[in-house]
């Protein structure tokens, strides 16, 4: 089947009046077709182009992903992947500073992700890990990632697997109402999977949890600041120079920082990925998202003092901004918190 950008074009029209939709014409740039896994990407001029295509409630791209019979159909807006390219661009130029300090400069899995970076500039309408398949793993544990179950975290953990960091899992537990059941059995069941060491952390977070349930703030921000002290800590103690967490937002530069001696990587935000290339990949080793927003916790504190929701709406909204989420994901995010 051959596709060209007017036969999309006059579909994407044809379905637009059919469904009700105000009759606007789609500029499409160019277009992308697996013929071989029935895939389509469609690159817009801007980002209200790509709303054109993508429809309310994605009614548009649904139904022509059903009239063409394909399995996925990808829109992307230039700006968005322009942008993407220069972050992955500054982080690629920090990443070859720190290849050239003496204690890295053999460091197999940091010349990997250099790599990897390479082949996302070349690729960054796709997130493909097909060609490190057989990557050789160190003999060491060179990285210690703060995996709390959850799929950002989950992201991390298989890419520096994948990388070679030979990685050691832990997890701060402070209980079932921050880290609920489901959330332990992602890290156990991940850990198992990928063959990785894996170790839970205690932290006393007693003070945190009874204060926010008297409305006297929002926990994430401590919460979120006794984790990563108490994973610091951990780290130090065993002697390993990487820590990876799964933050999405510190891209470019702030996406690979030094803490002392230790070097900080912040995996998702360096390759900057969106939630939905998170959840793909998390999704291929059985880490499915669920379970509403935030931890049982922040689901308390929302019900008792449903100001404070304003205060998670604002990180969801932070994450939309940076291109991290689609509006359509935020929303329901926003929904669930409400």
């Amino acid at each position: 089947m051959k596709l060209t950008k007017k036969d999309v074009t006059d579909r994407i029209c044809k379905i637009r009046k059919e469904i009700g939709h105000e009759n606007v014409k789609p500029g499409i740039k160019e277009m992308d077709f697996d013929e071989k896994n029935k895939k389509l990407l469609i690159l817009t001029w801007d980002r209200p182009e790509k709303s054109v295509v993508i429809g309310k409630g994605g009614w548009v791209v649904g139904r022509l992903k059903e009239e063409l019979k394909l399995n996925s159909i990808h829109v992307e807006a230039y700006p968005d992947i322009l942008l993407k390219e220069y972050k992955i661009r500054l982080t690629l130029d920090k990443l070859k500073e720190i290849l050239k300090l003496p204690q890295f400069k053999d460091s197999k899995p940091l010349h990997n992700l250099c790599r990897l970076l390479k082949l996302r500039l070349q690729n960054i309408h796709d997130f493909d890990l097909e060609g490190f398949k057989d990557i050789e793993e160190s003999d060491s544990h060179k990285a210690v990632v703060a995996l709390s179950g959850g799929v950002d975290s989950s992201f991390s953990l298989i890419i520096a697997k994948i990388l070679g960091f030979n990685p050691l899992a832990v997890t701060v537990n402070p209980g079932g109402i921050i880290l609920p059941k489901h959330f332990q059995r992602n890290v156990e069941n991940l850990s198992s999977k990928l063959n990785v060491k894996h170790e839970y952390l205690k932290a006393d977070m007693d003070g945190i949890i009874k204060d926010s349930l008297e409305g006297r703030f929002h926990p994430c921000g401590r919460c979120s600041k006794v984790i990563k002290g108490a994973v610091l800590e951990y780290v130090k103690k065993e002697g390993i120079s990487f820590l990876i967490y799964g933050d999405l937002l510190s891209t470019g530069s702030q996406s690979i920082v030094f803490e002392g001696d230790i070097l900080k990587i912040n995996l998702p935000a360096m390759l900057s990925v969106t939630k939905g290339e998170v959840k793909t990949l998390s999704s291929k080793y059985g880490i499915l998202k669920k379970g509403g927003y935030g931890c049982p916790l922040i689901k308390e504190v929302h019900k008792k003092y449903p100001y404070m929701r304003k205060y998670s709406i604002q990180r969801v909204l932070r994450e939309t901004r940076a291109g991290v989420l689609e509006p359509g994901e935020a929303l329901e995010m926003i929904m669930k918190s409400l």
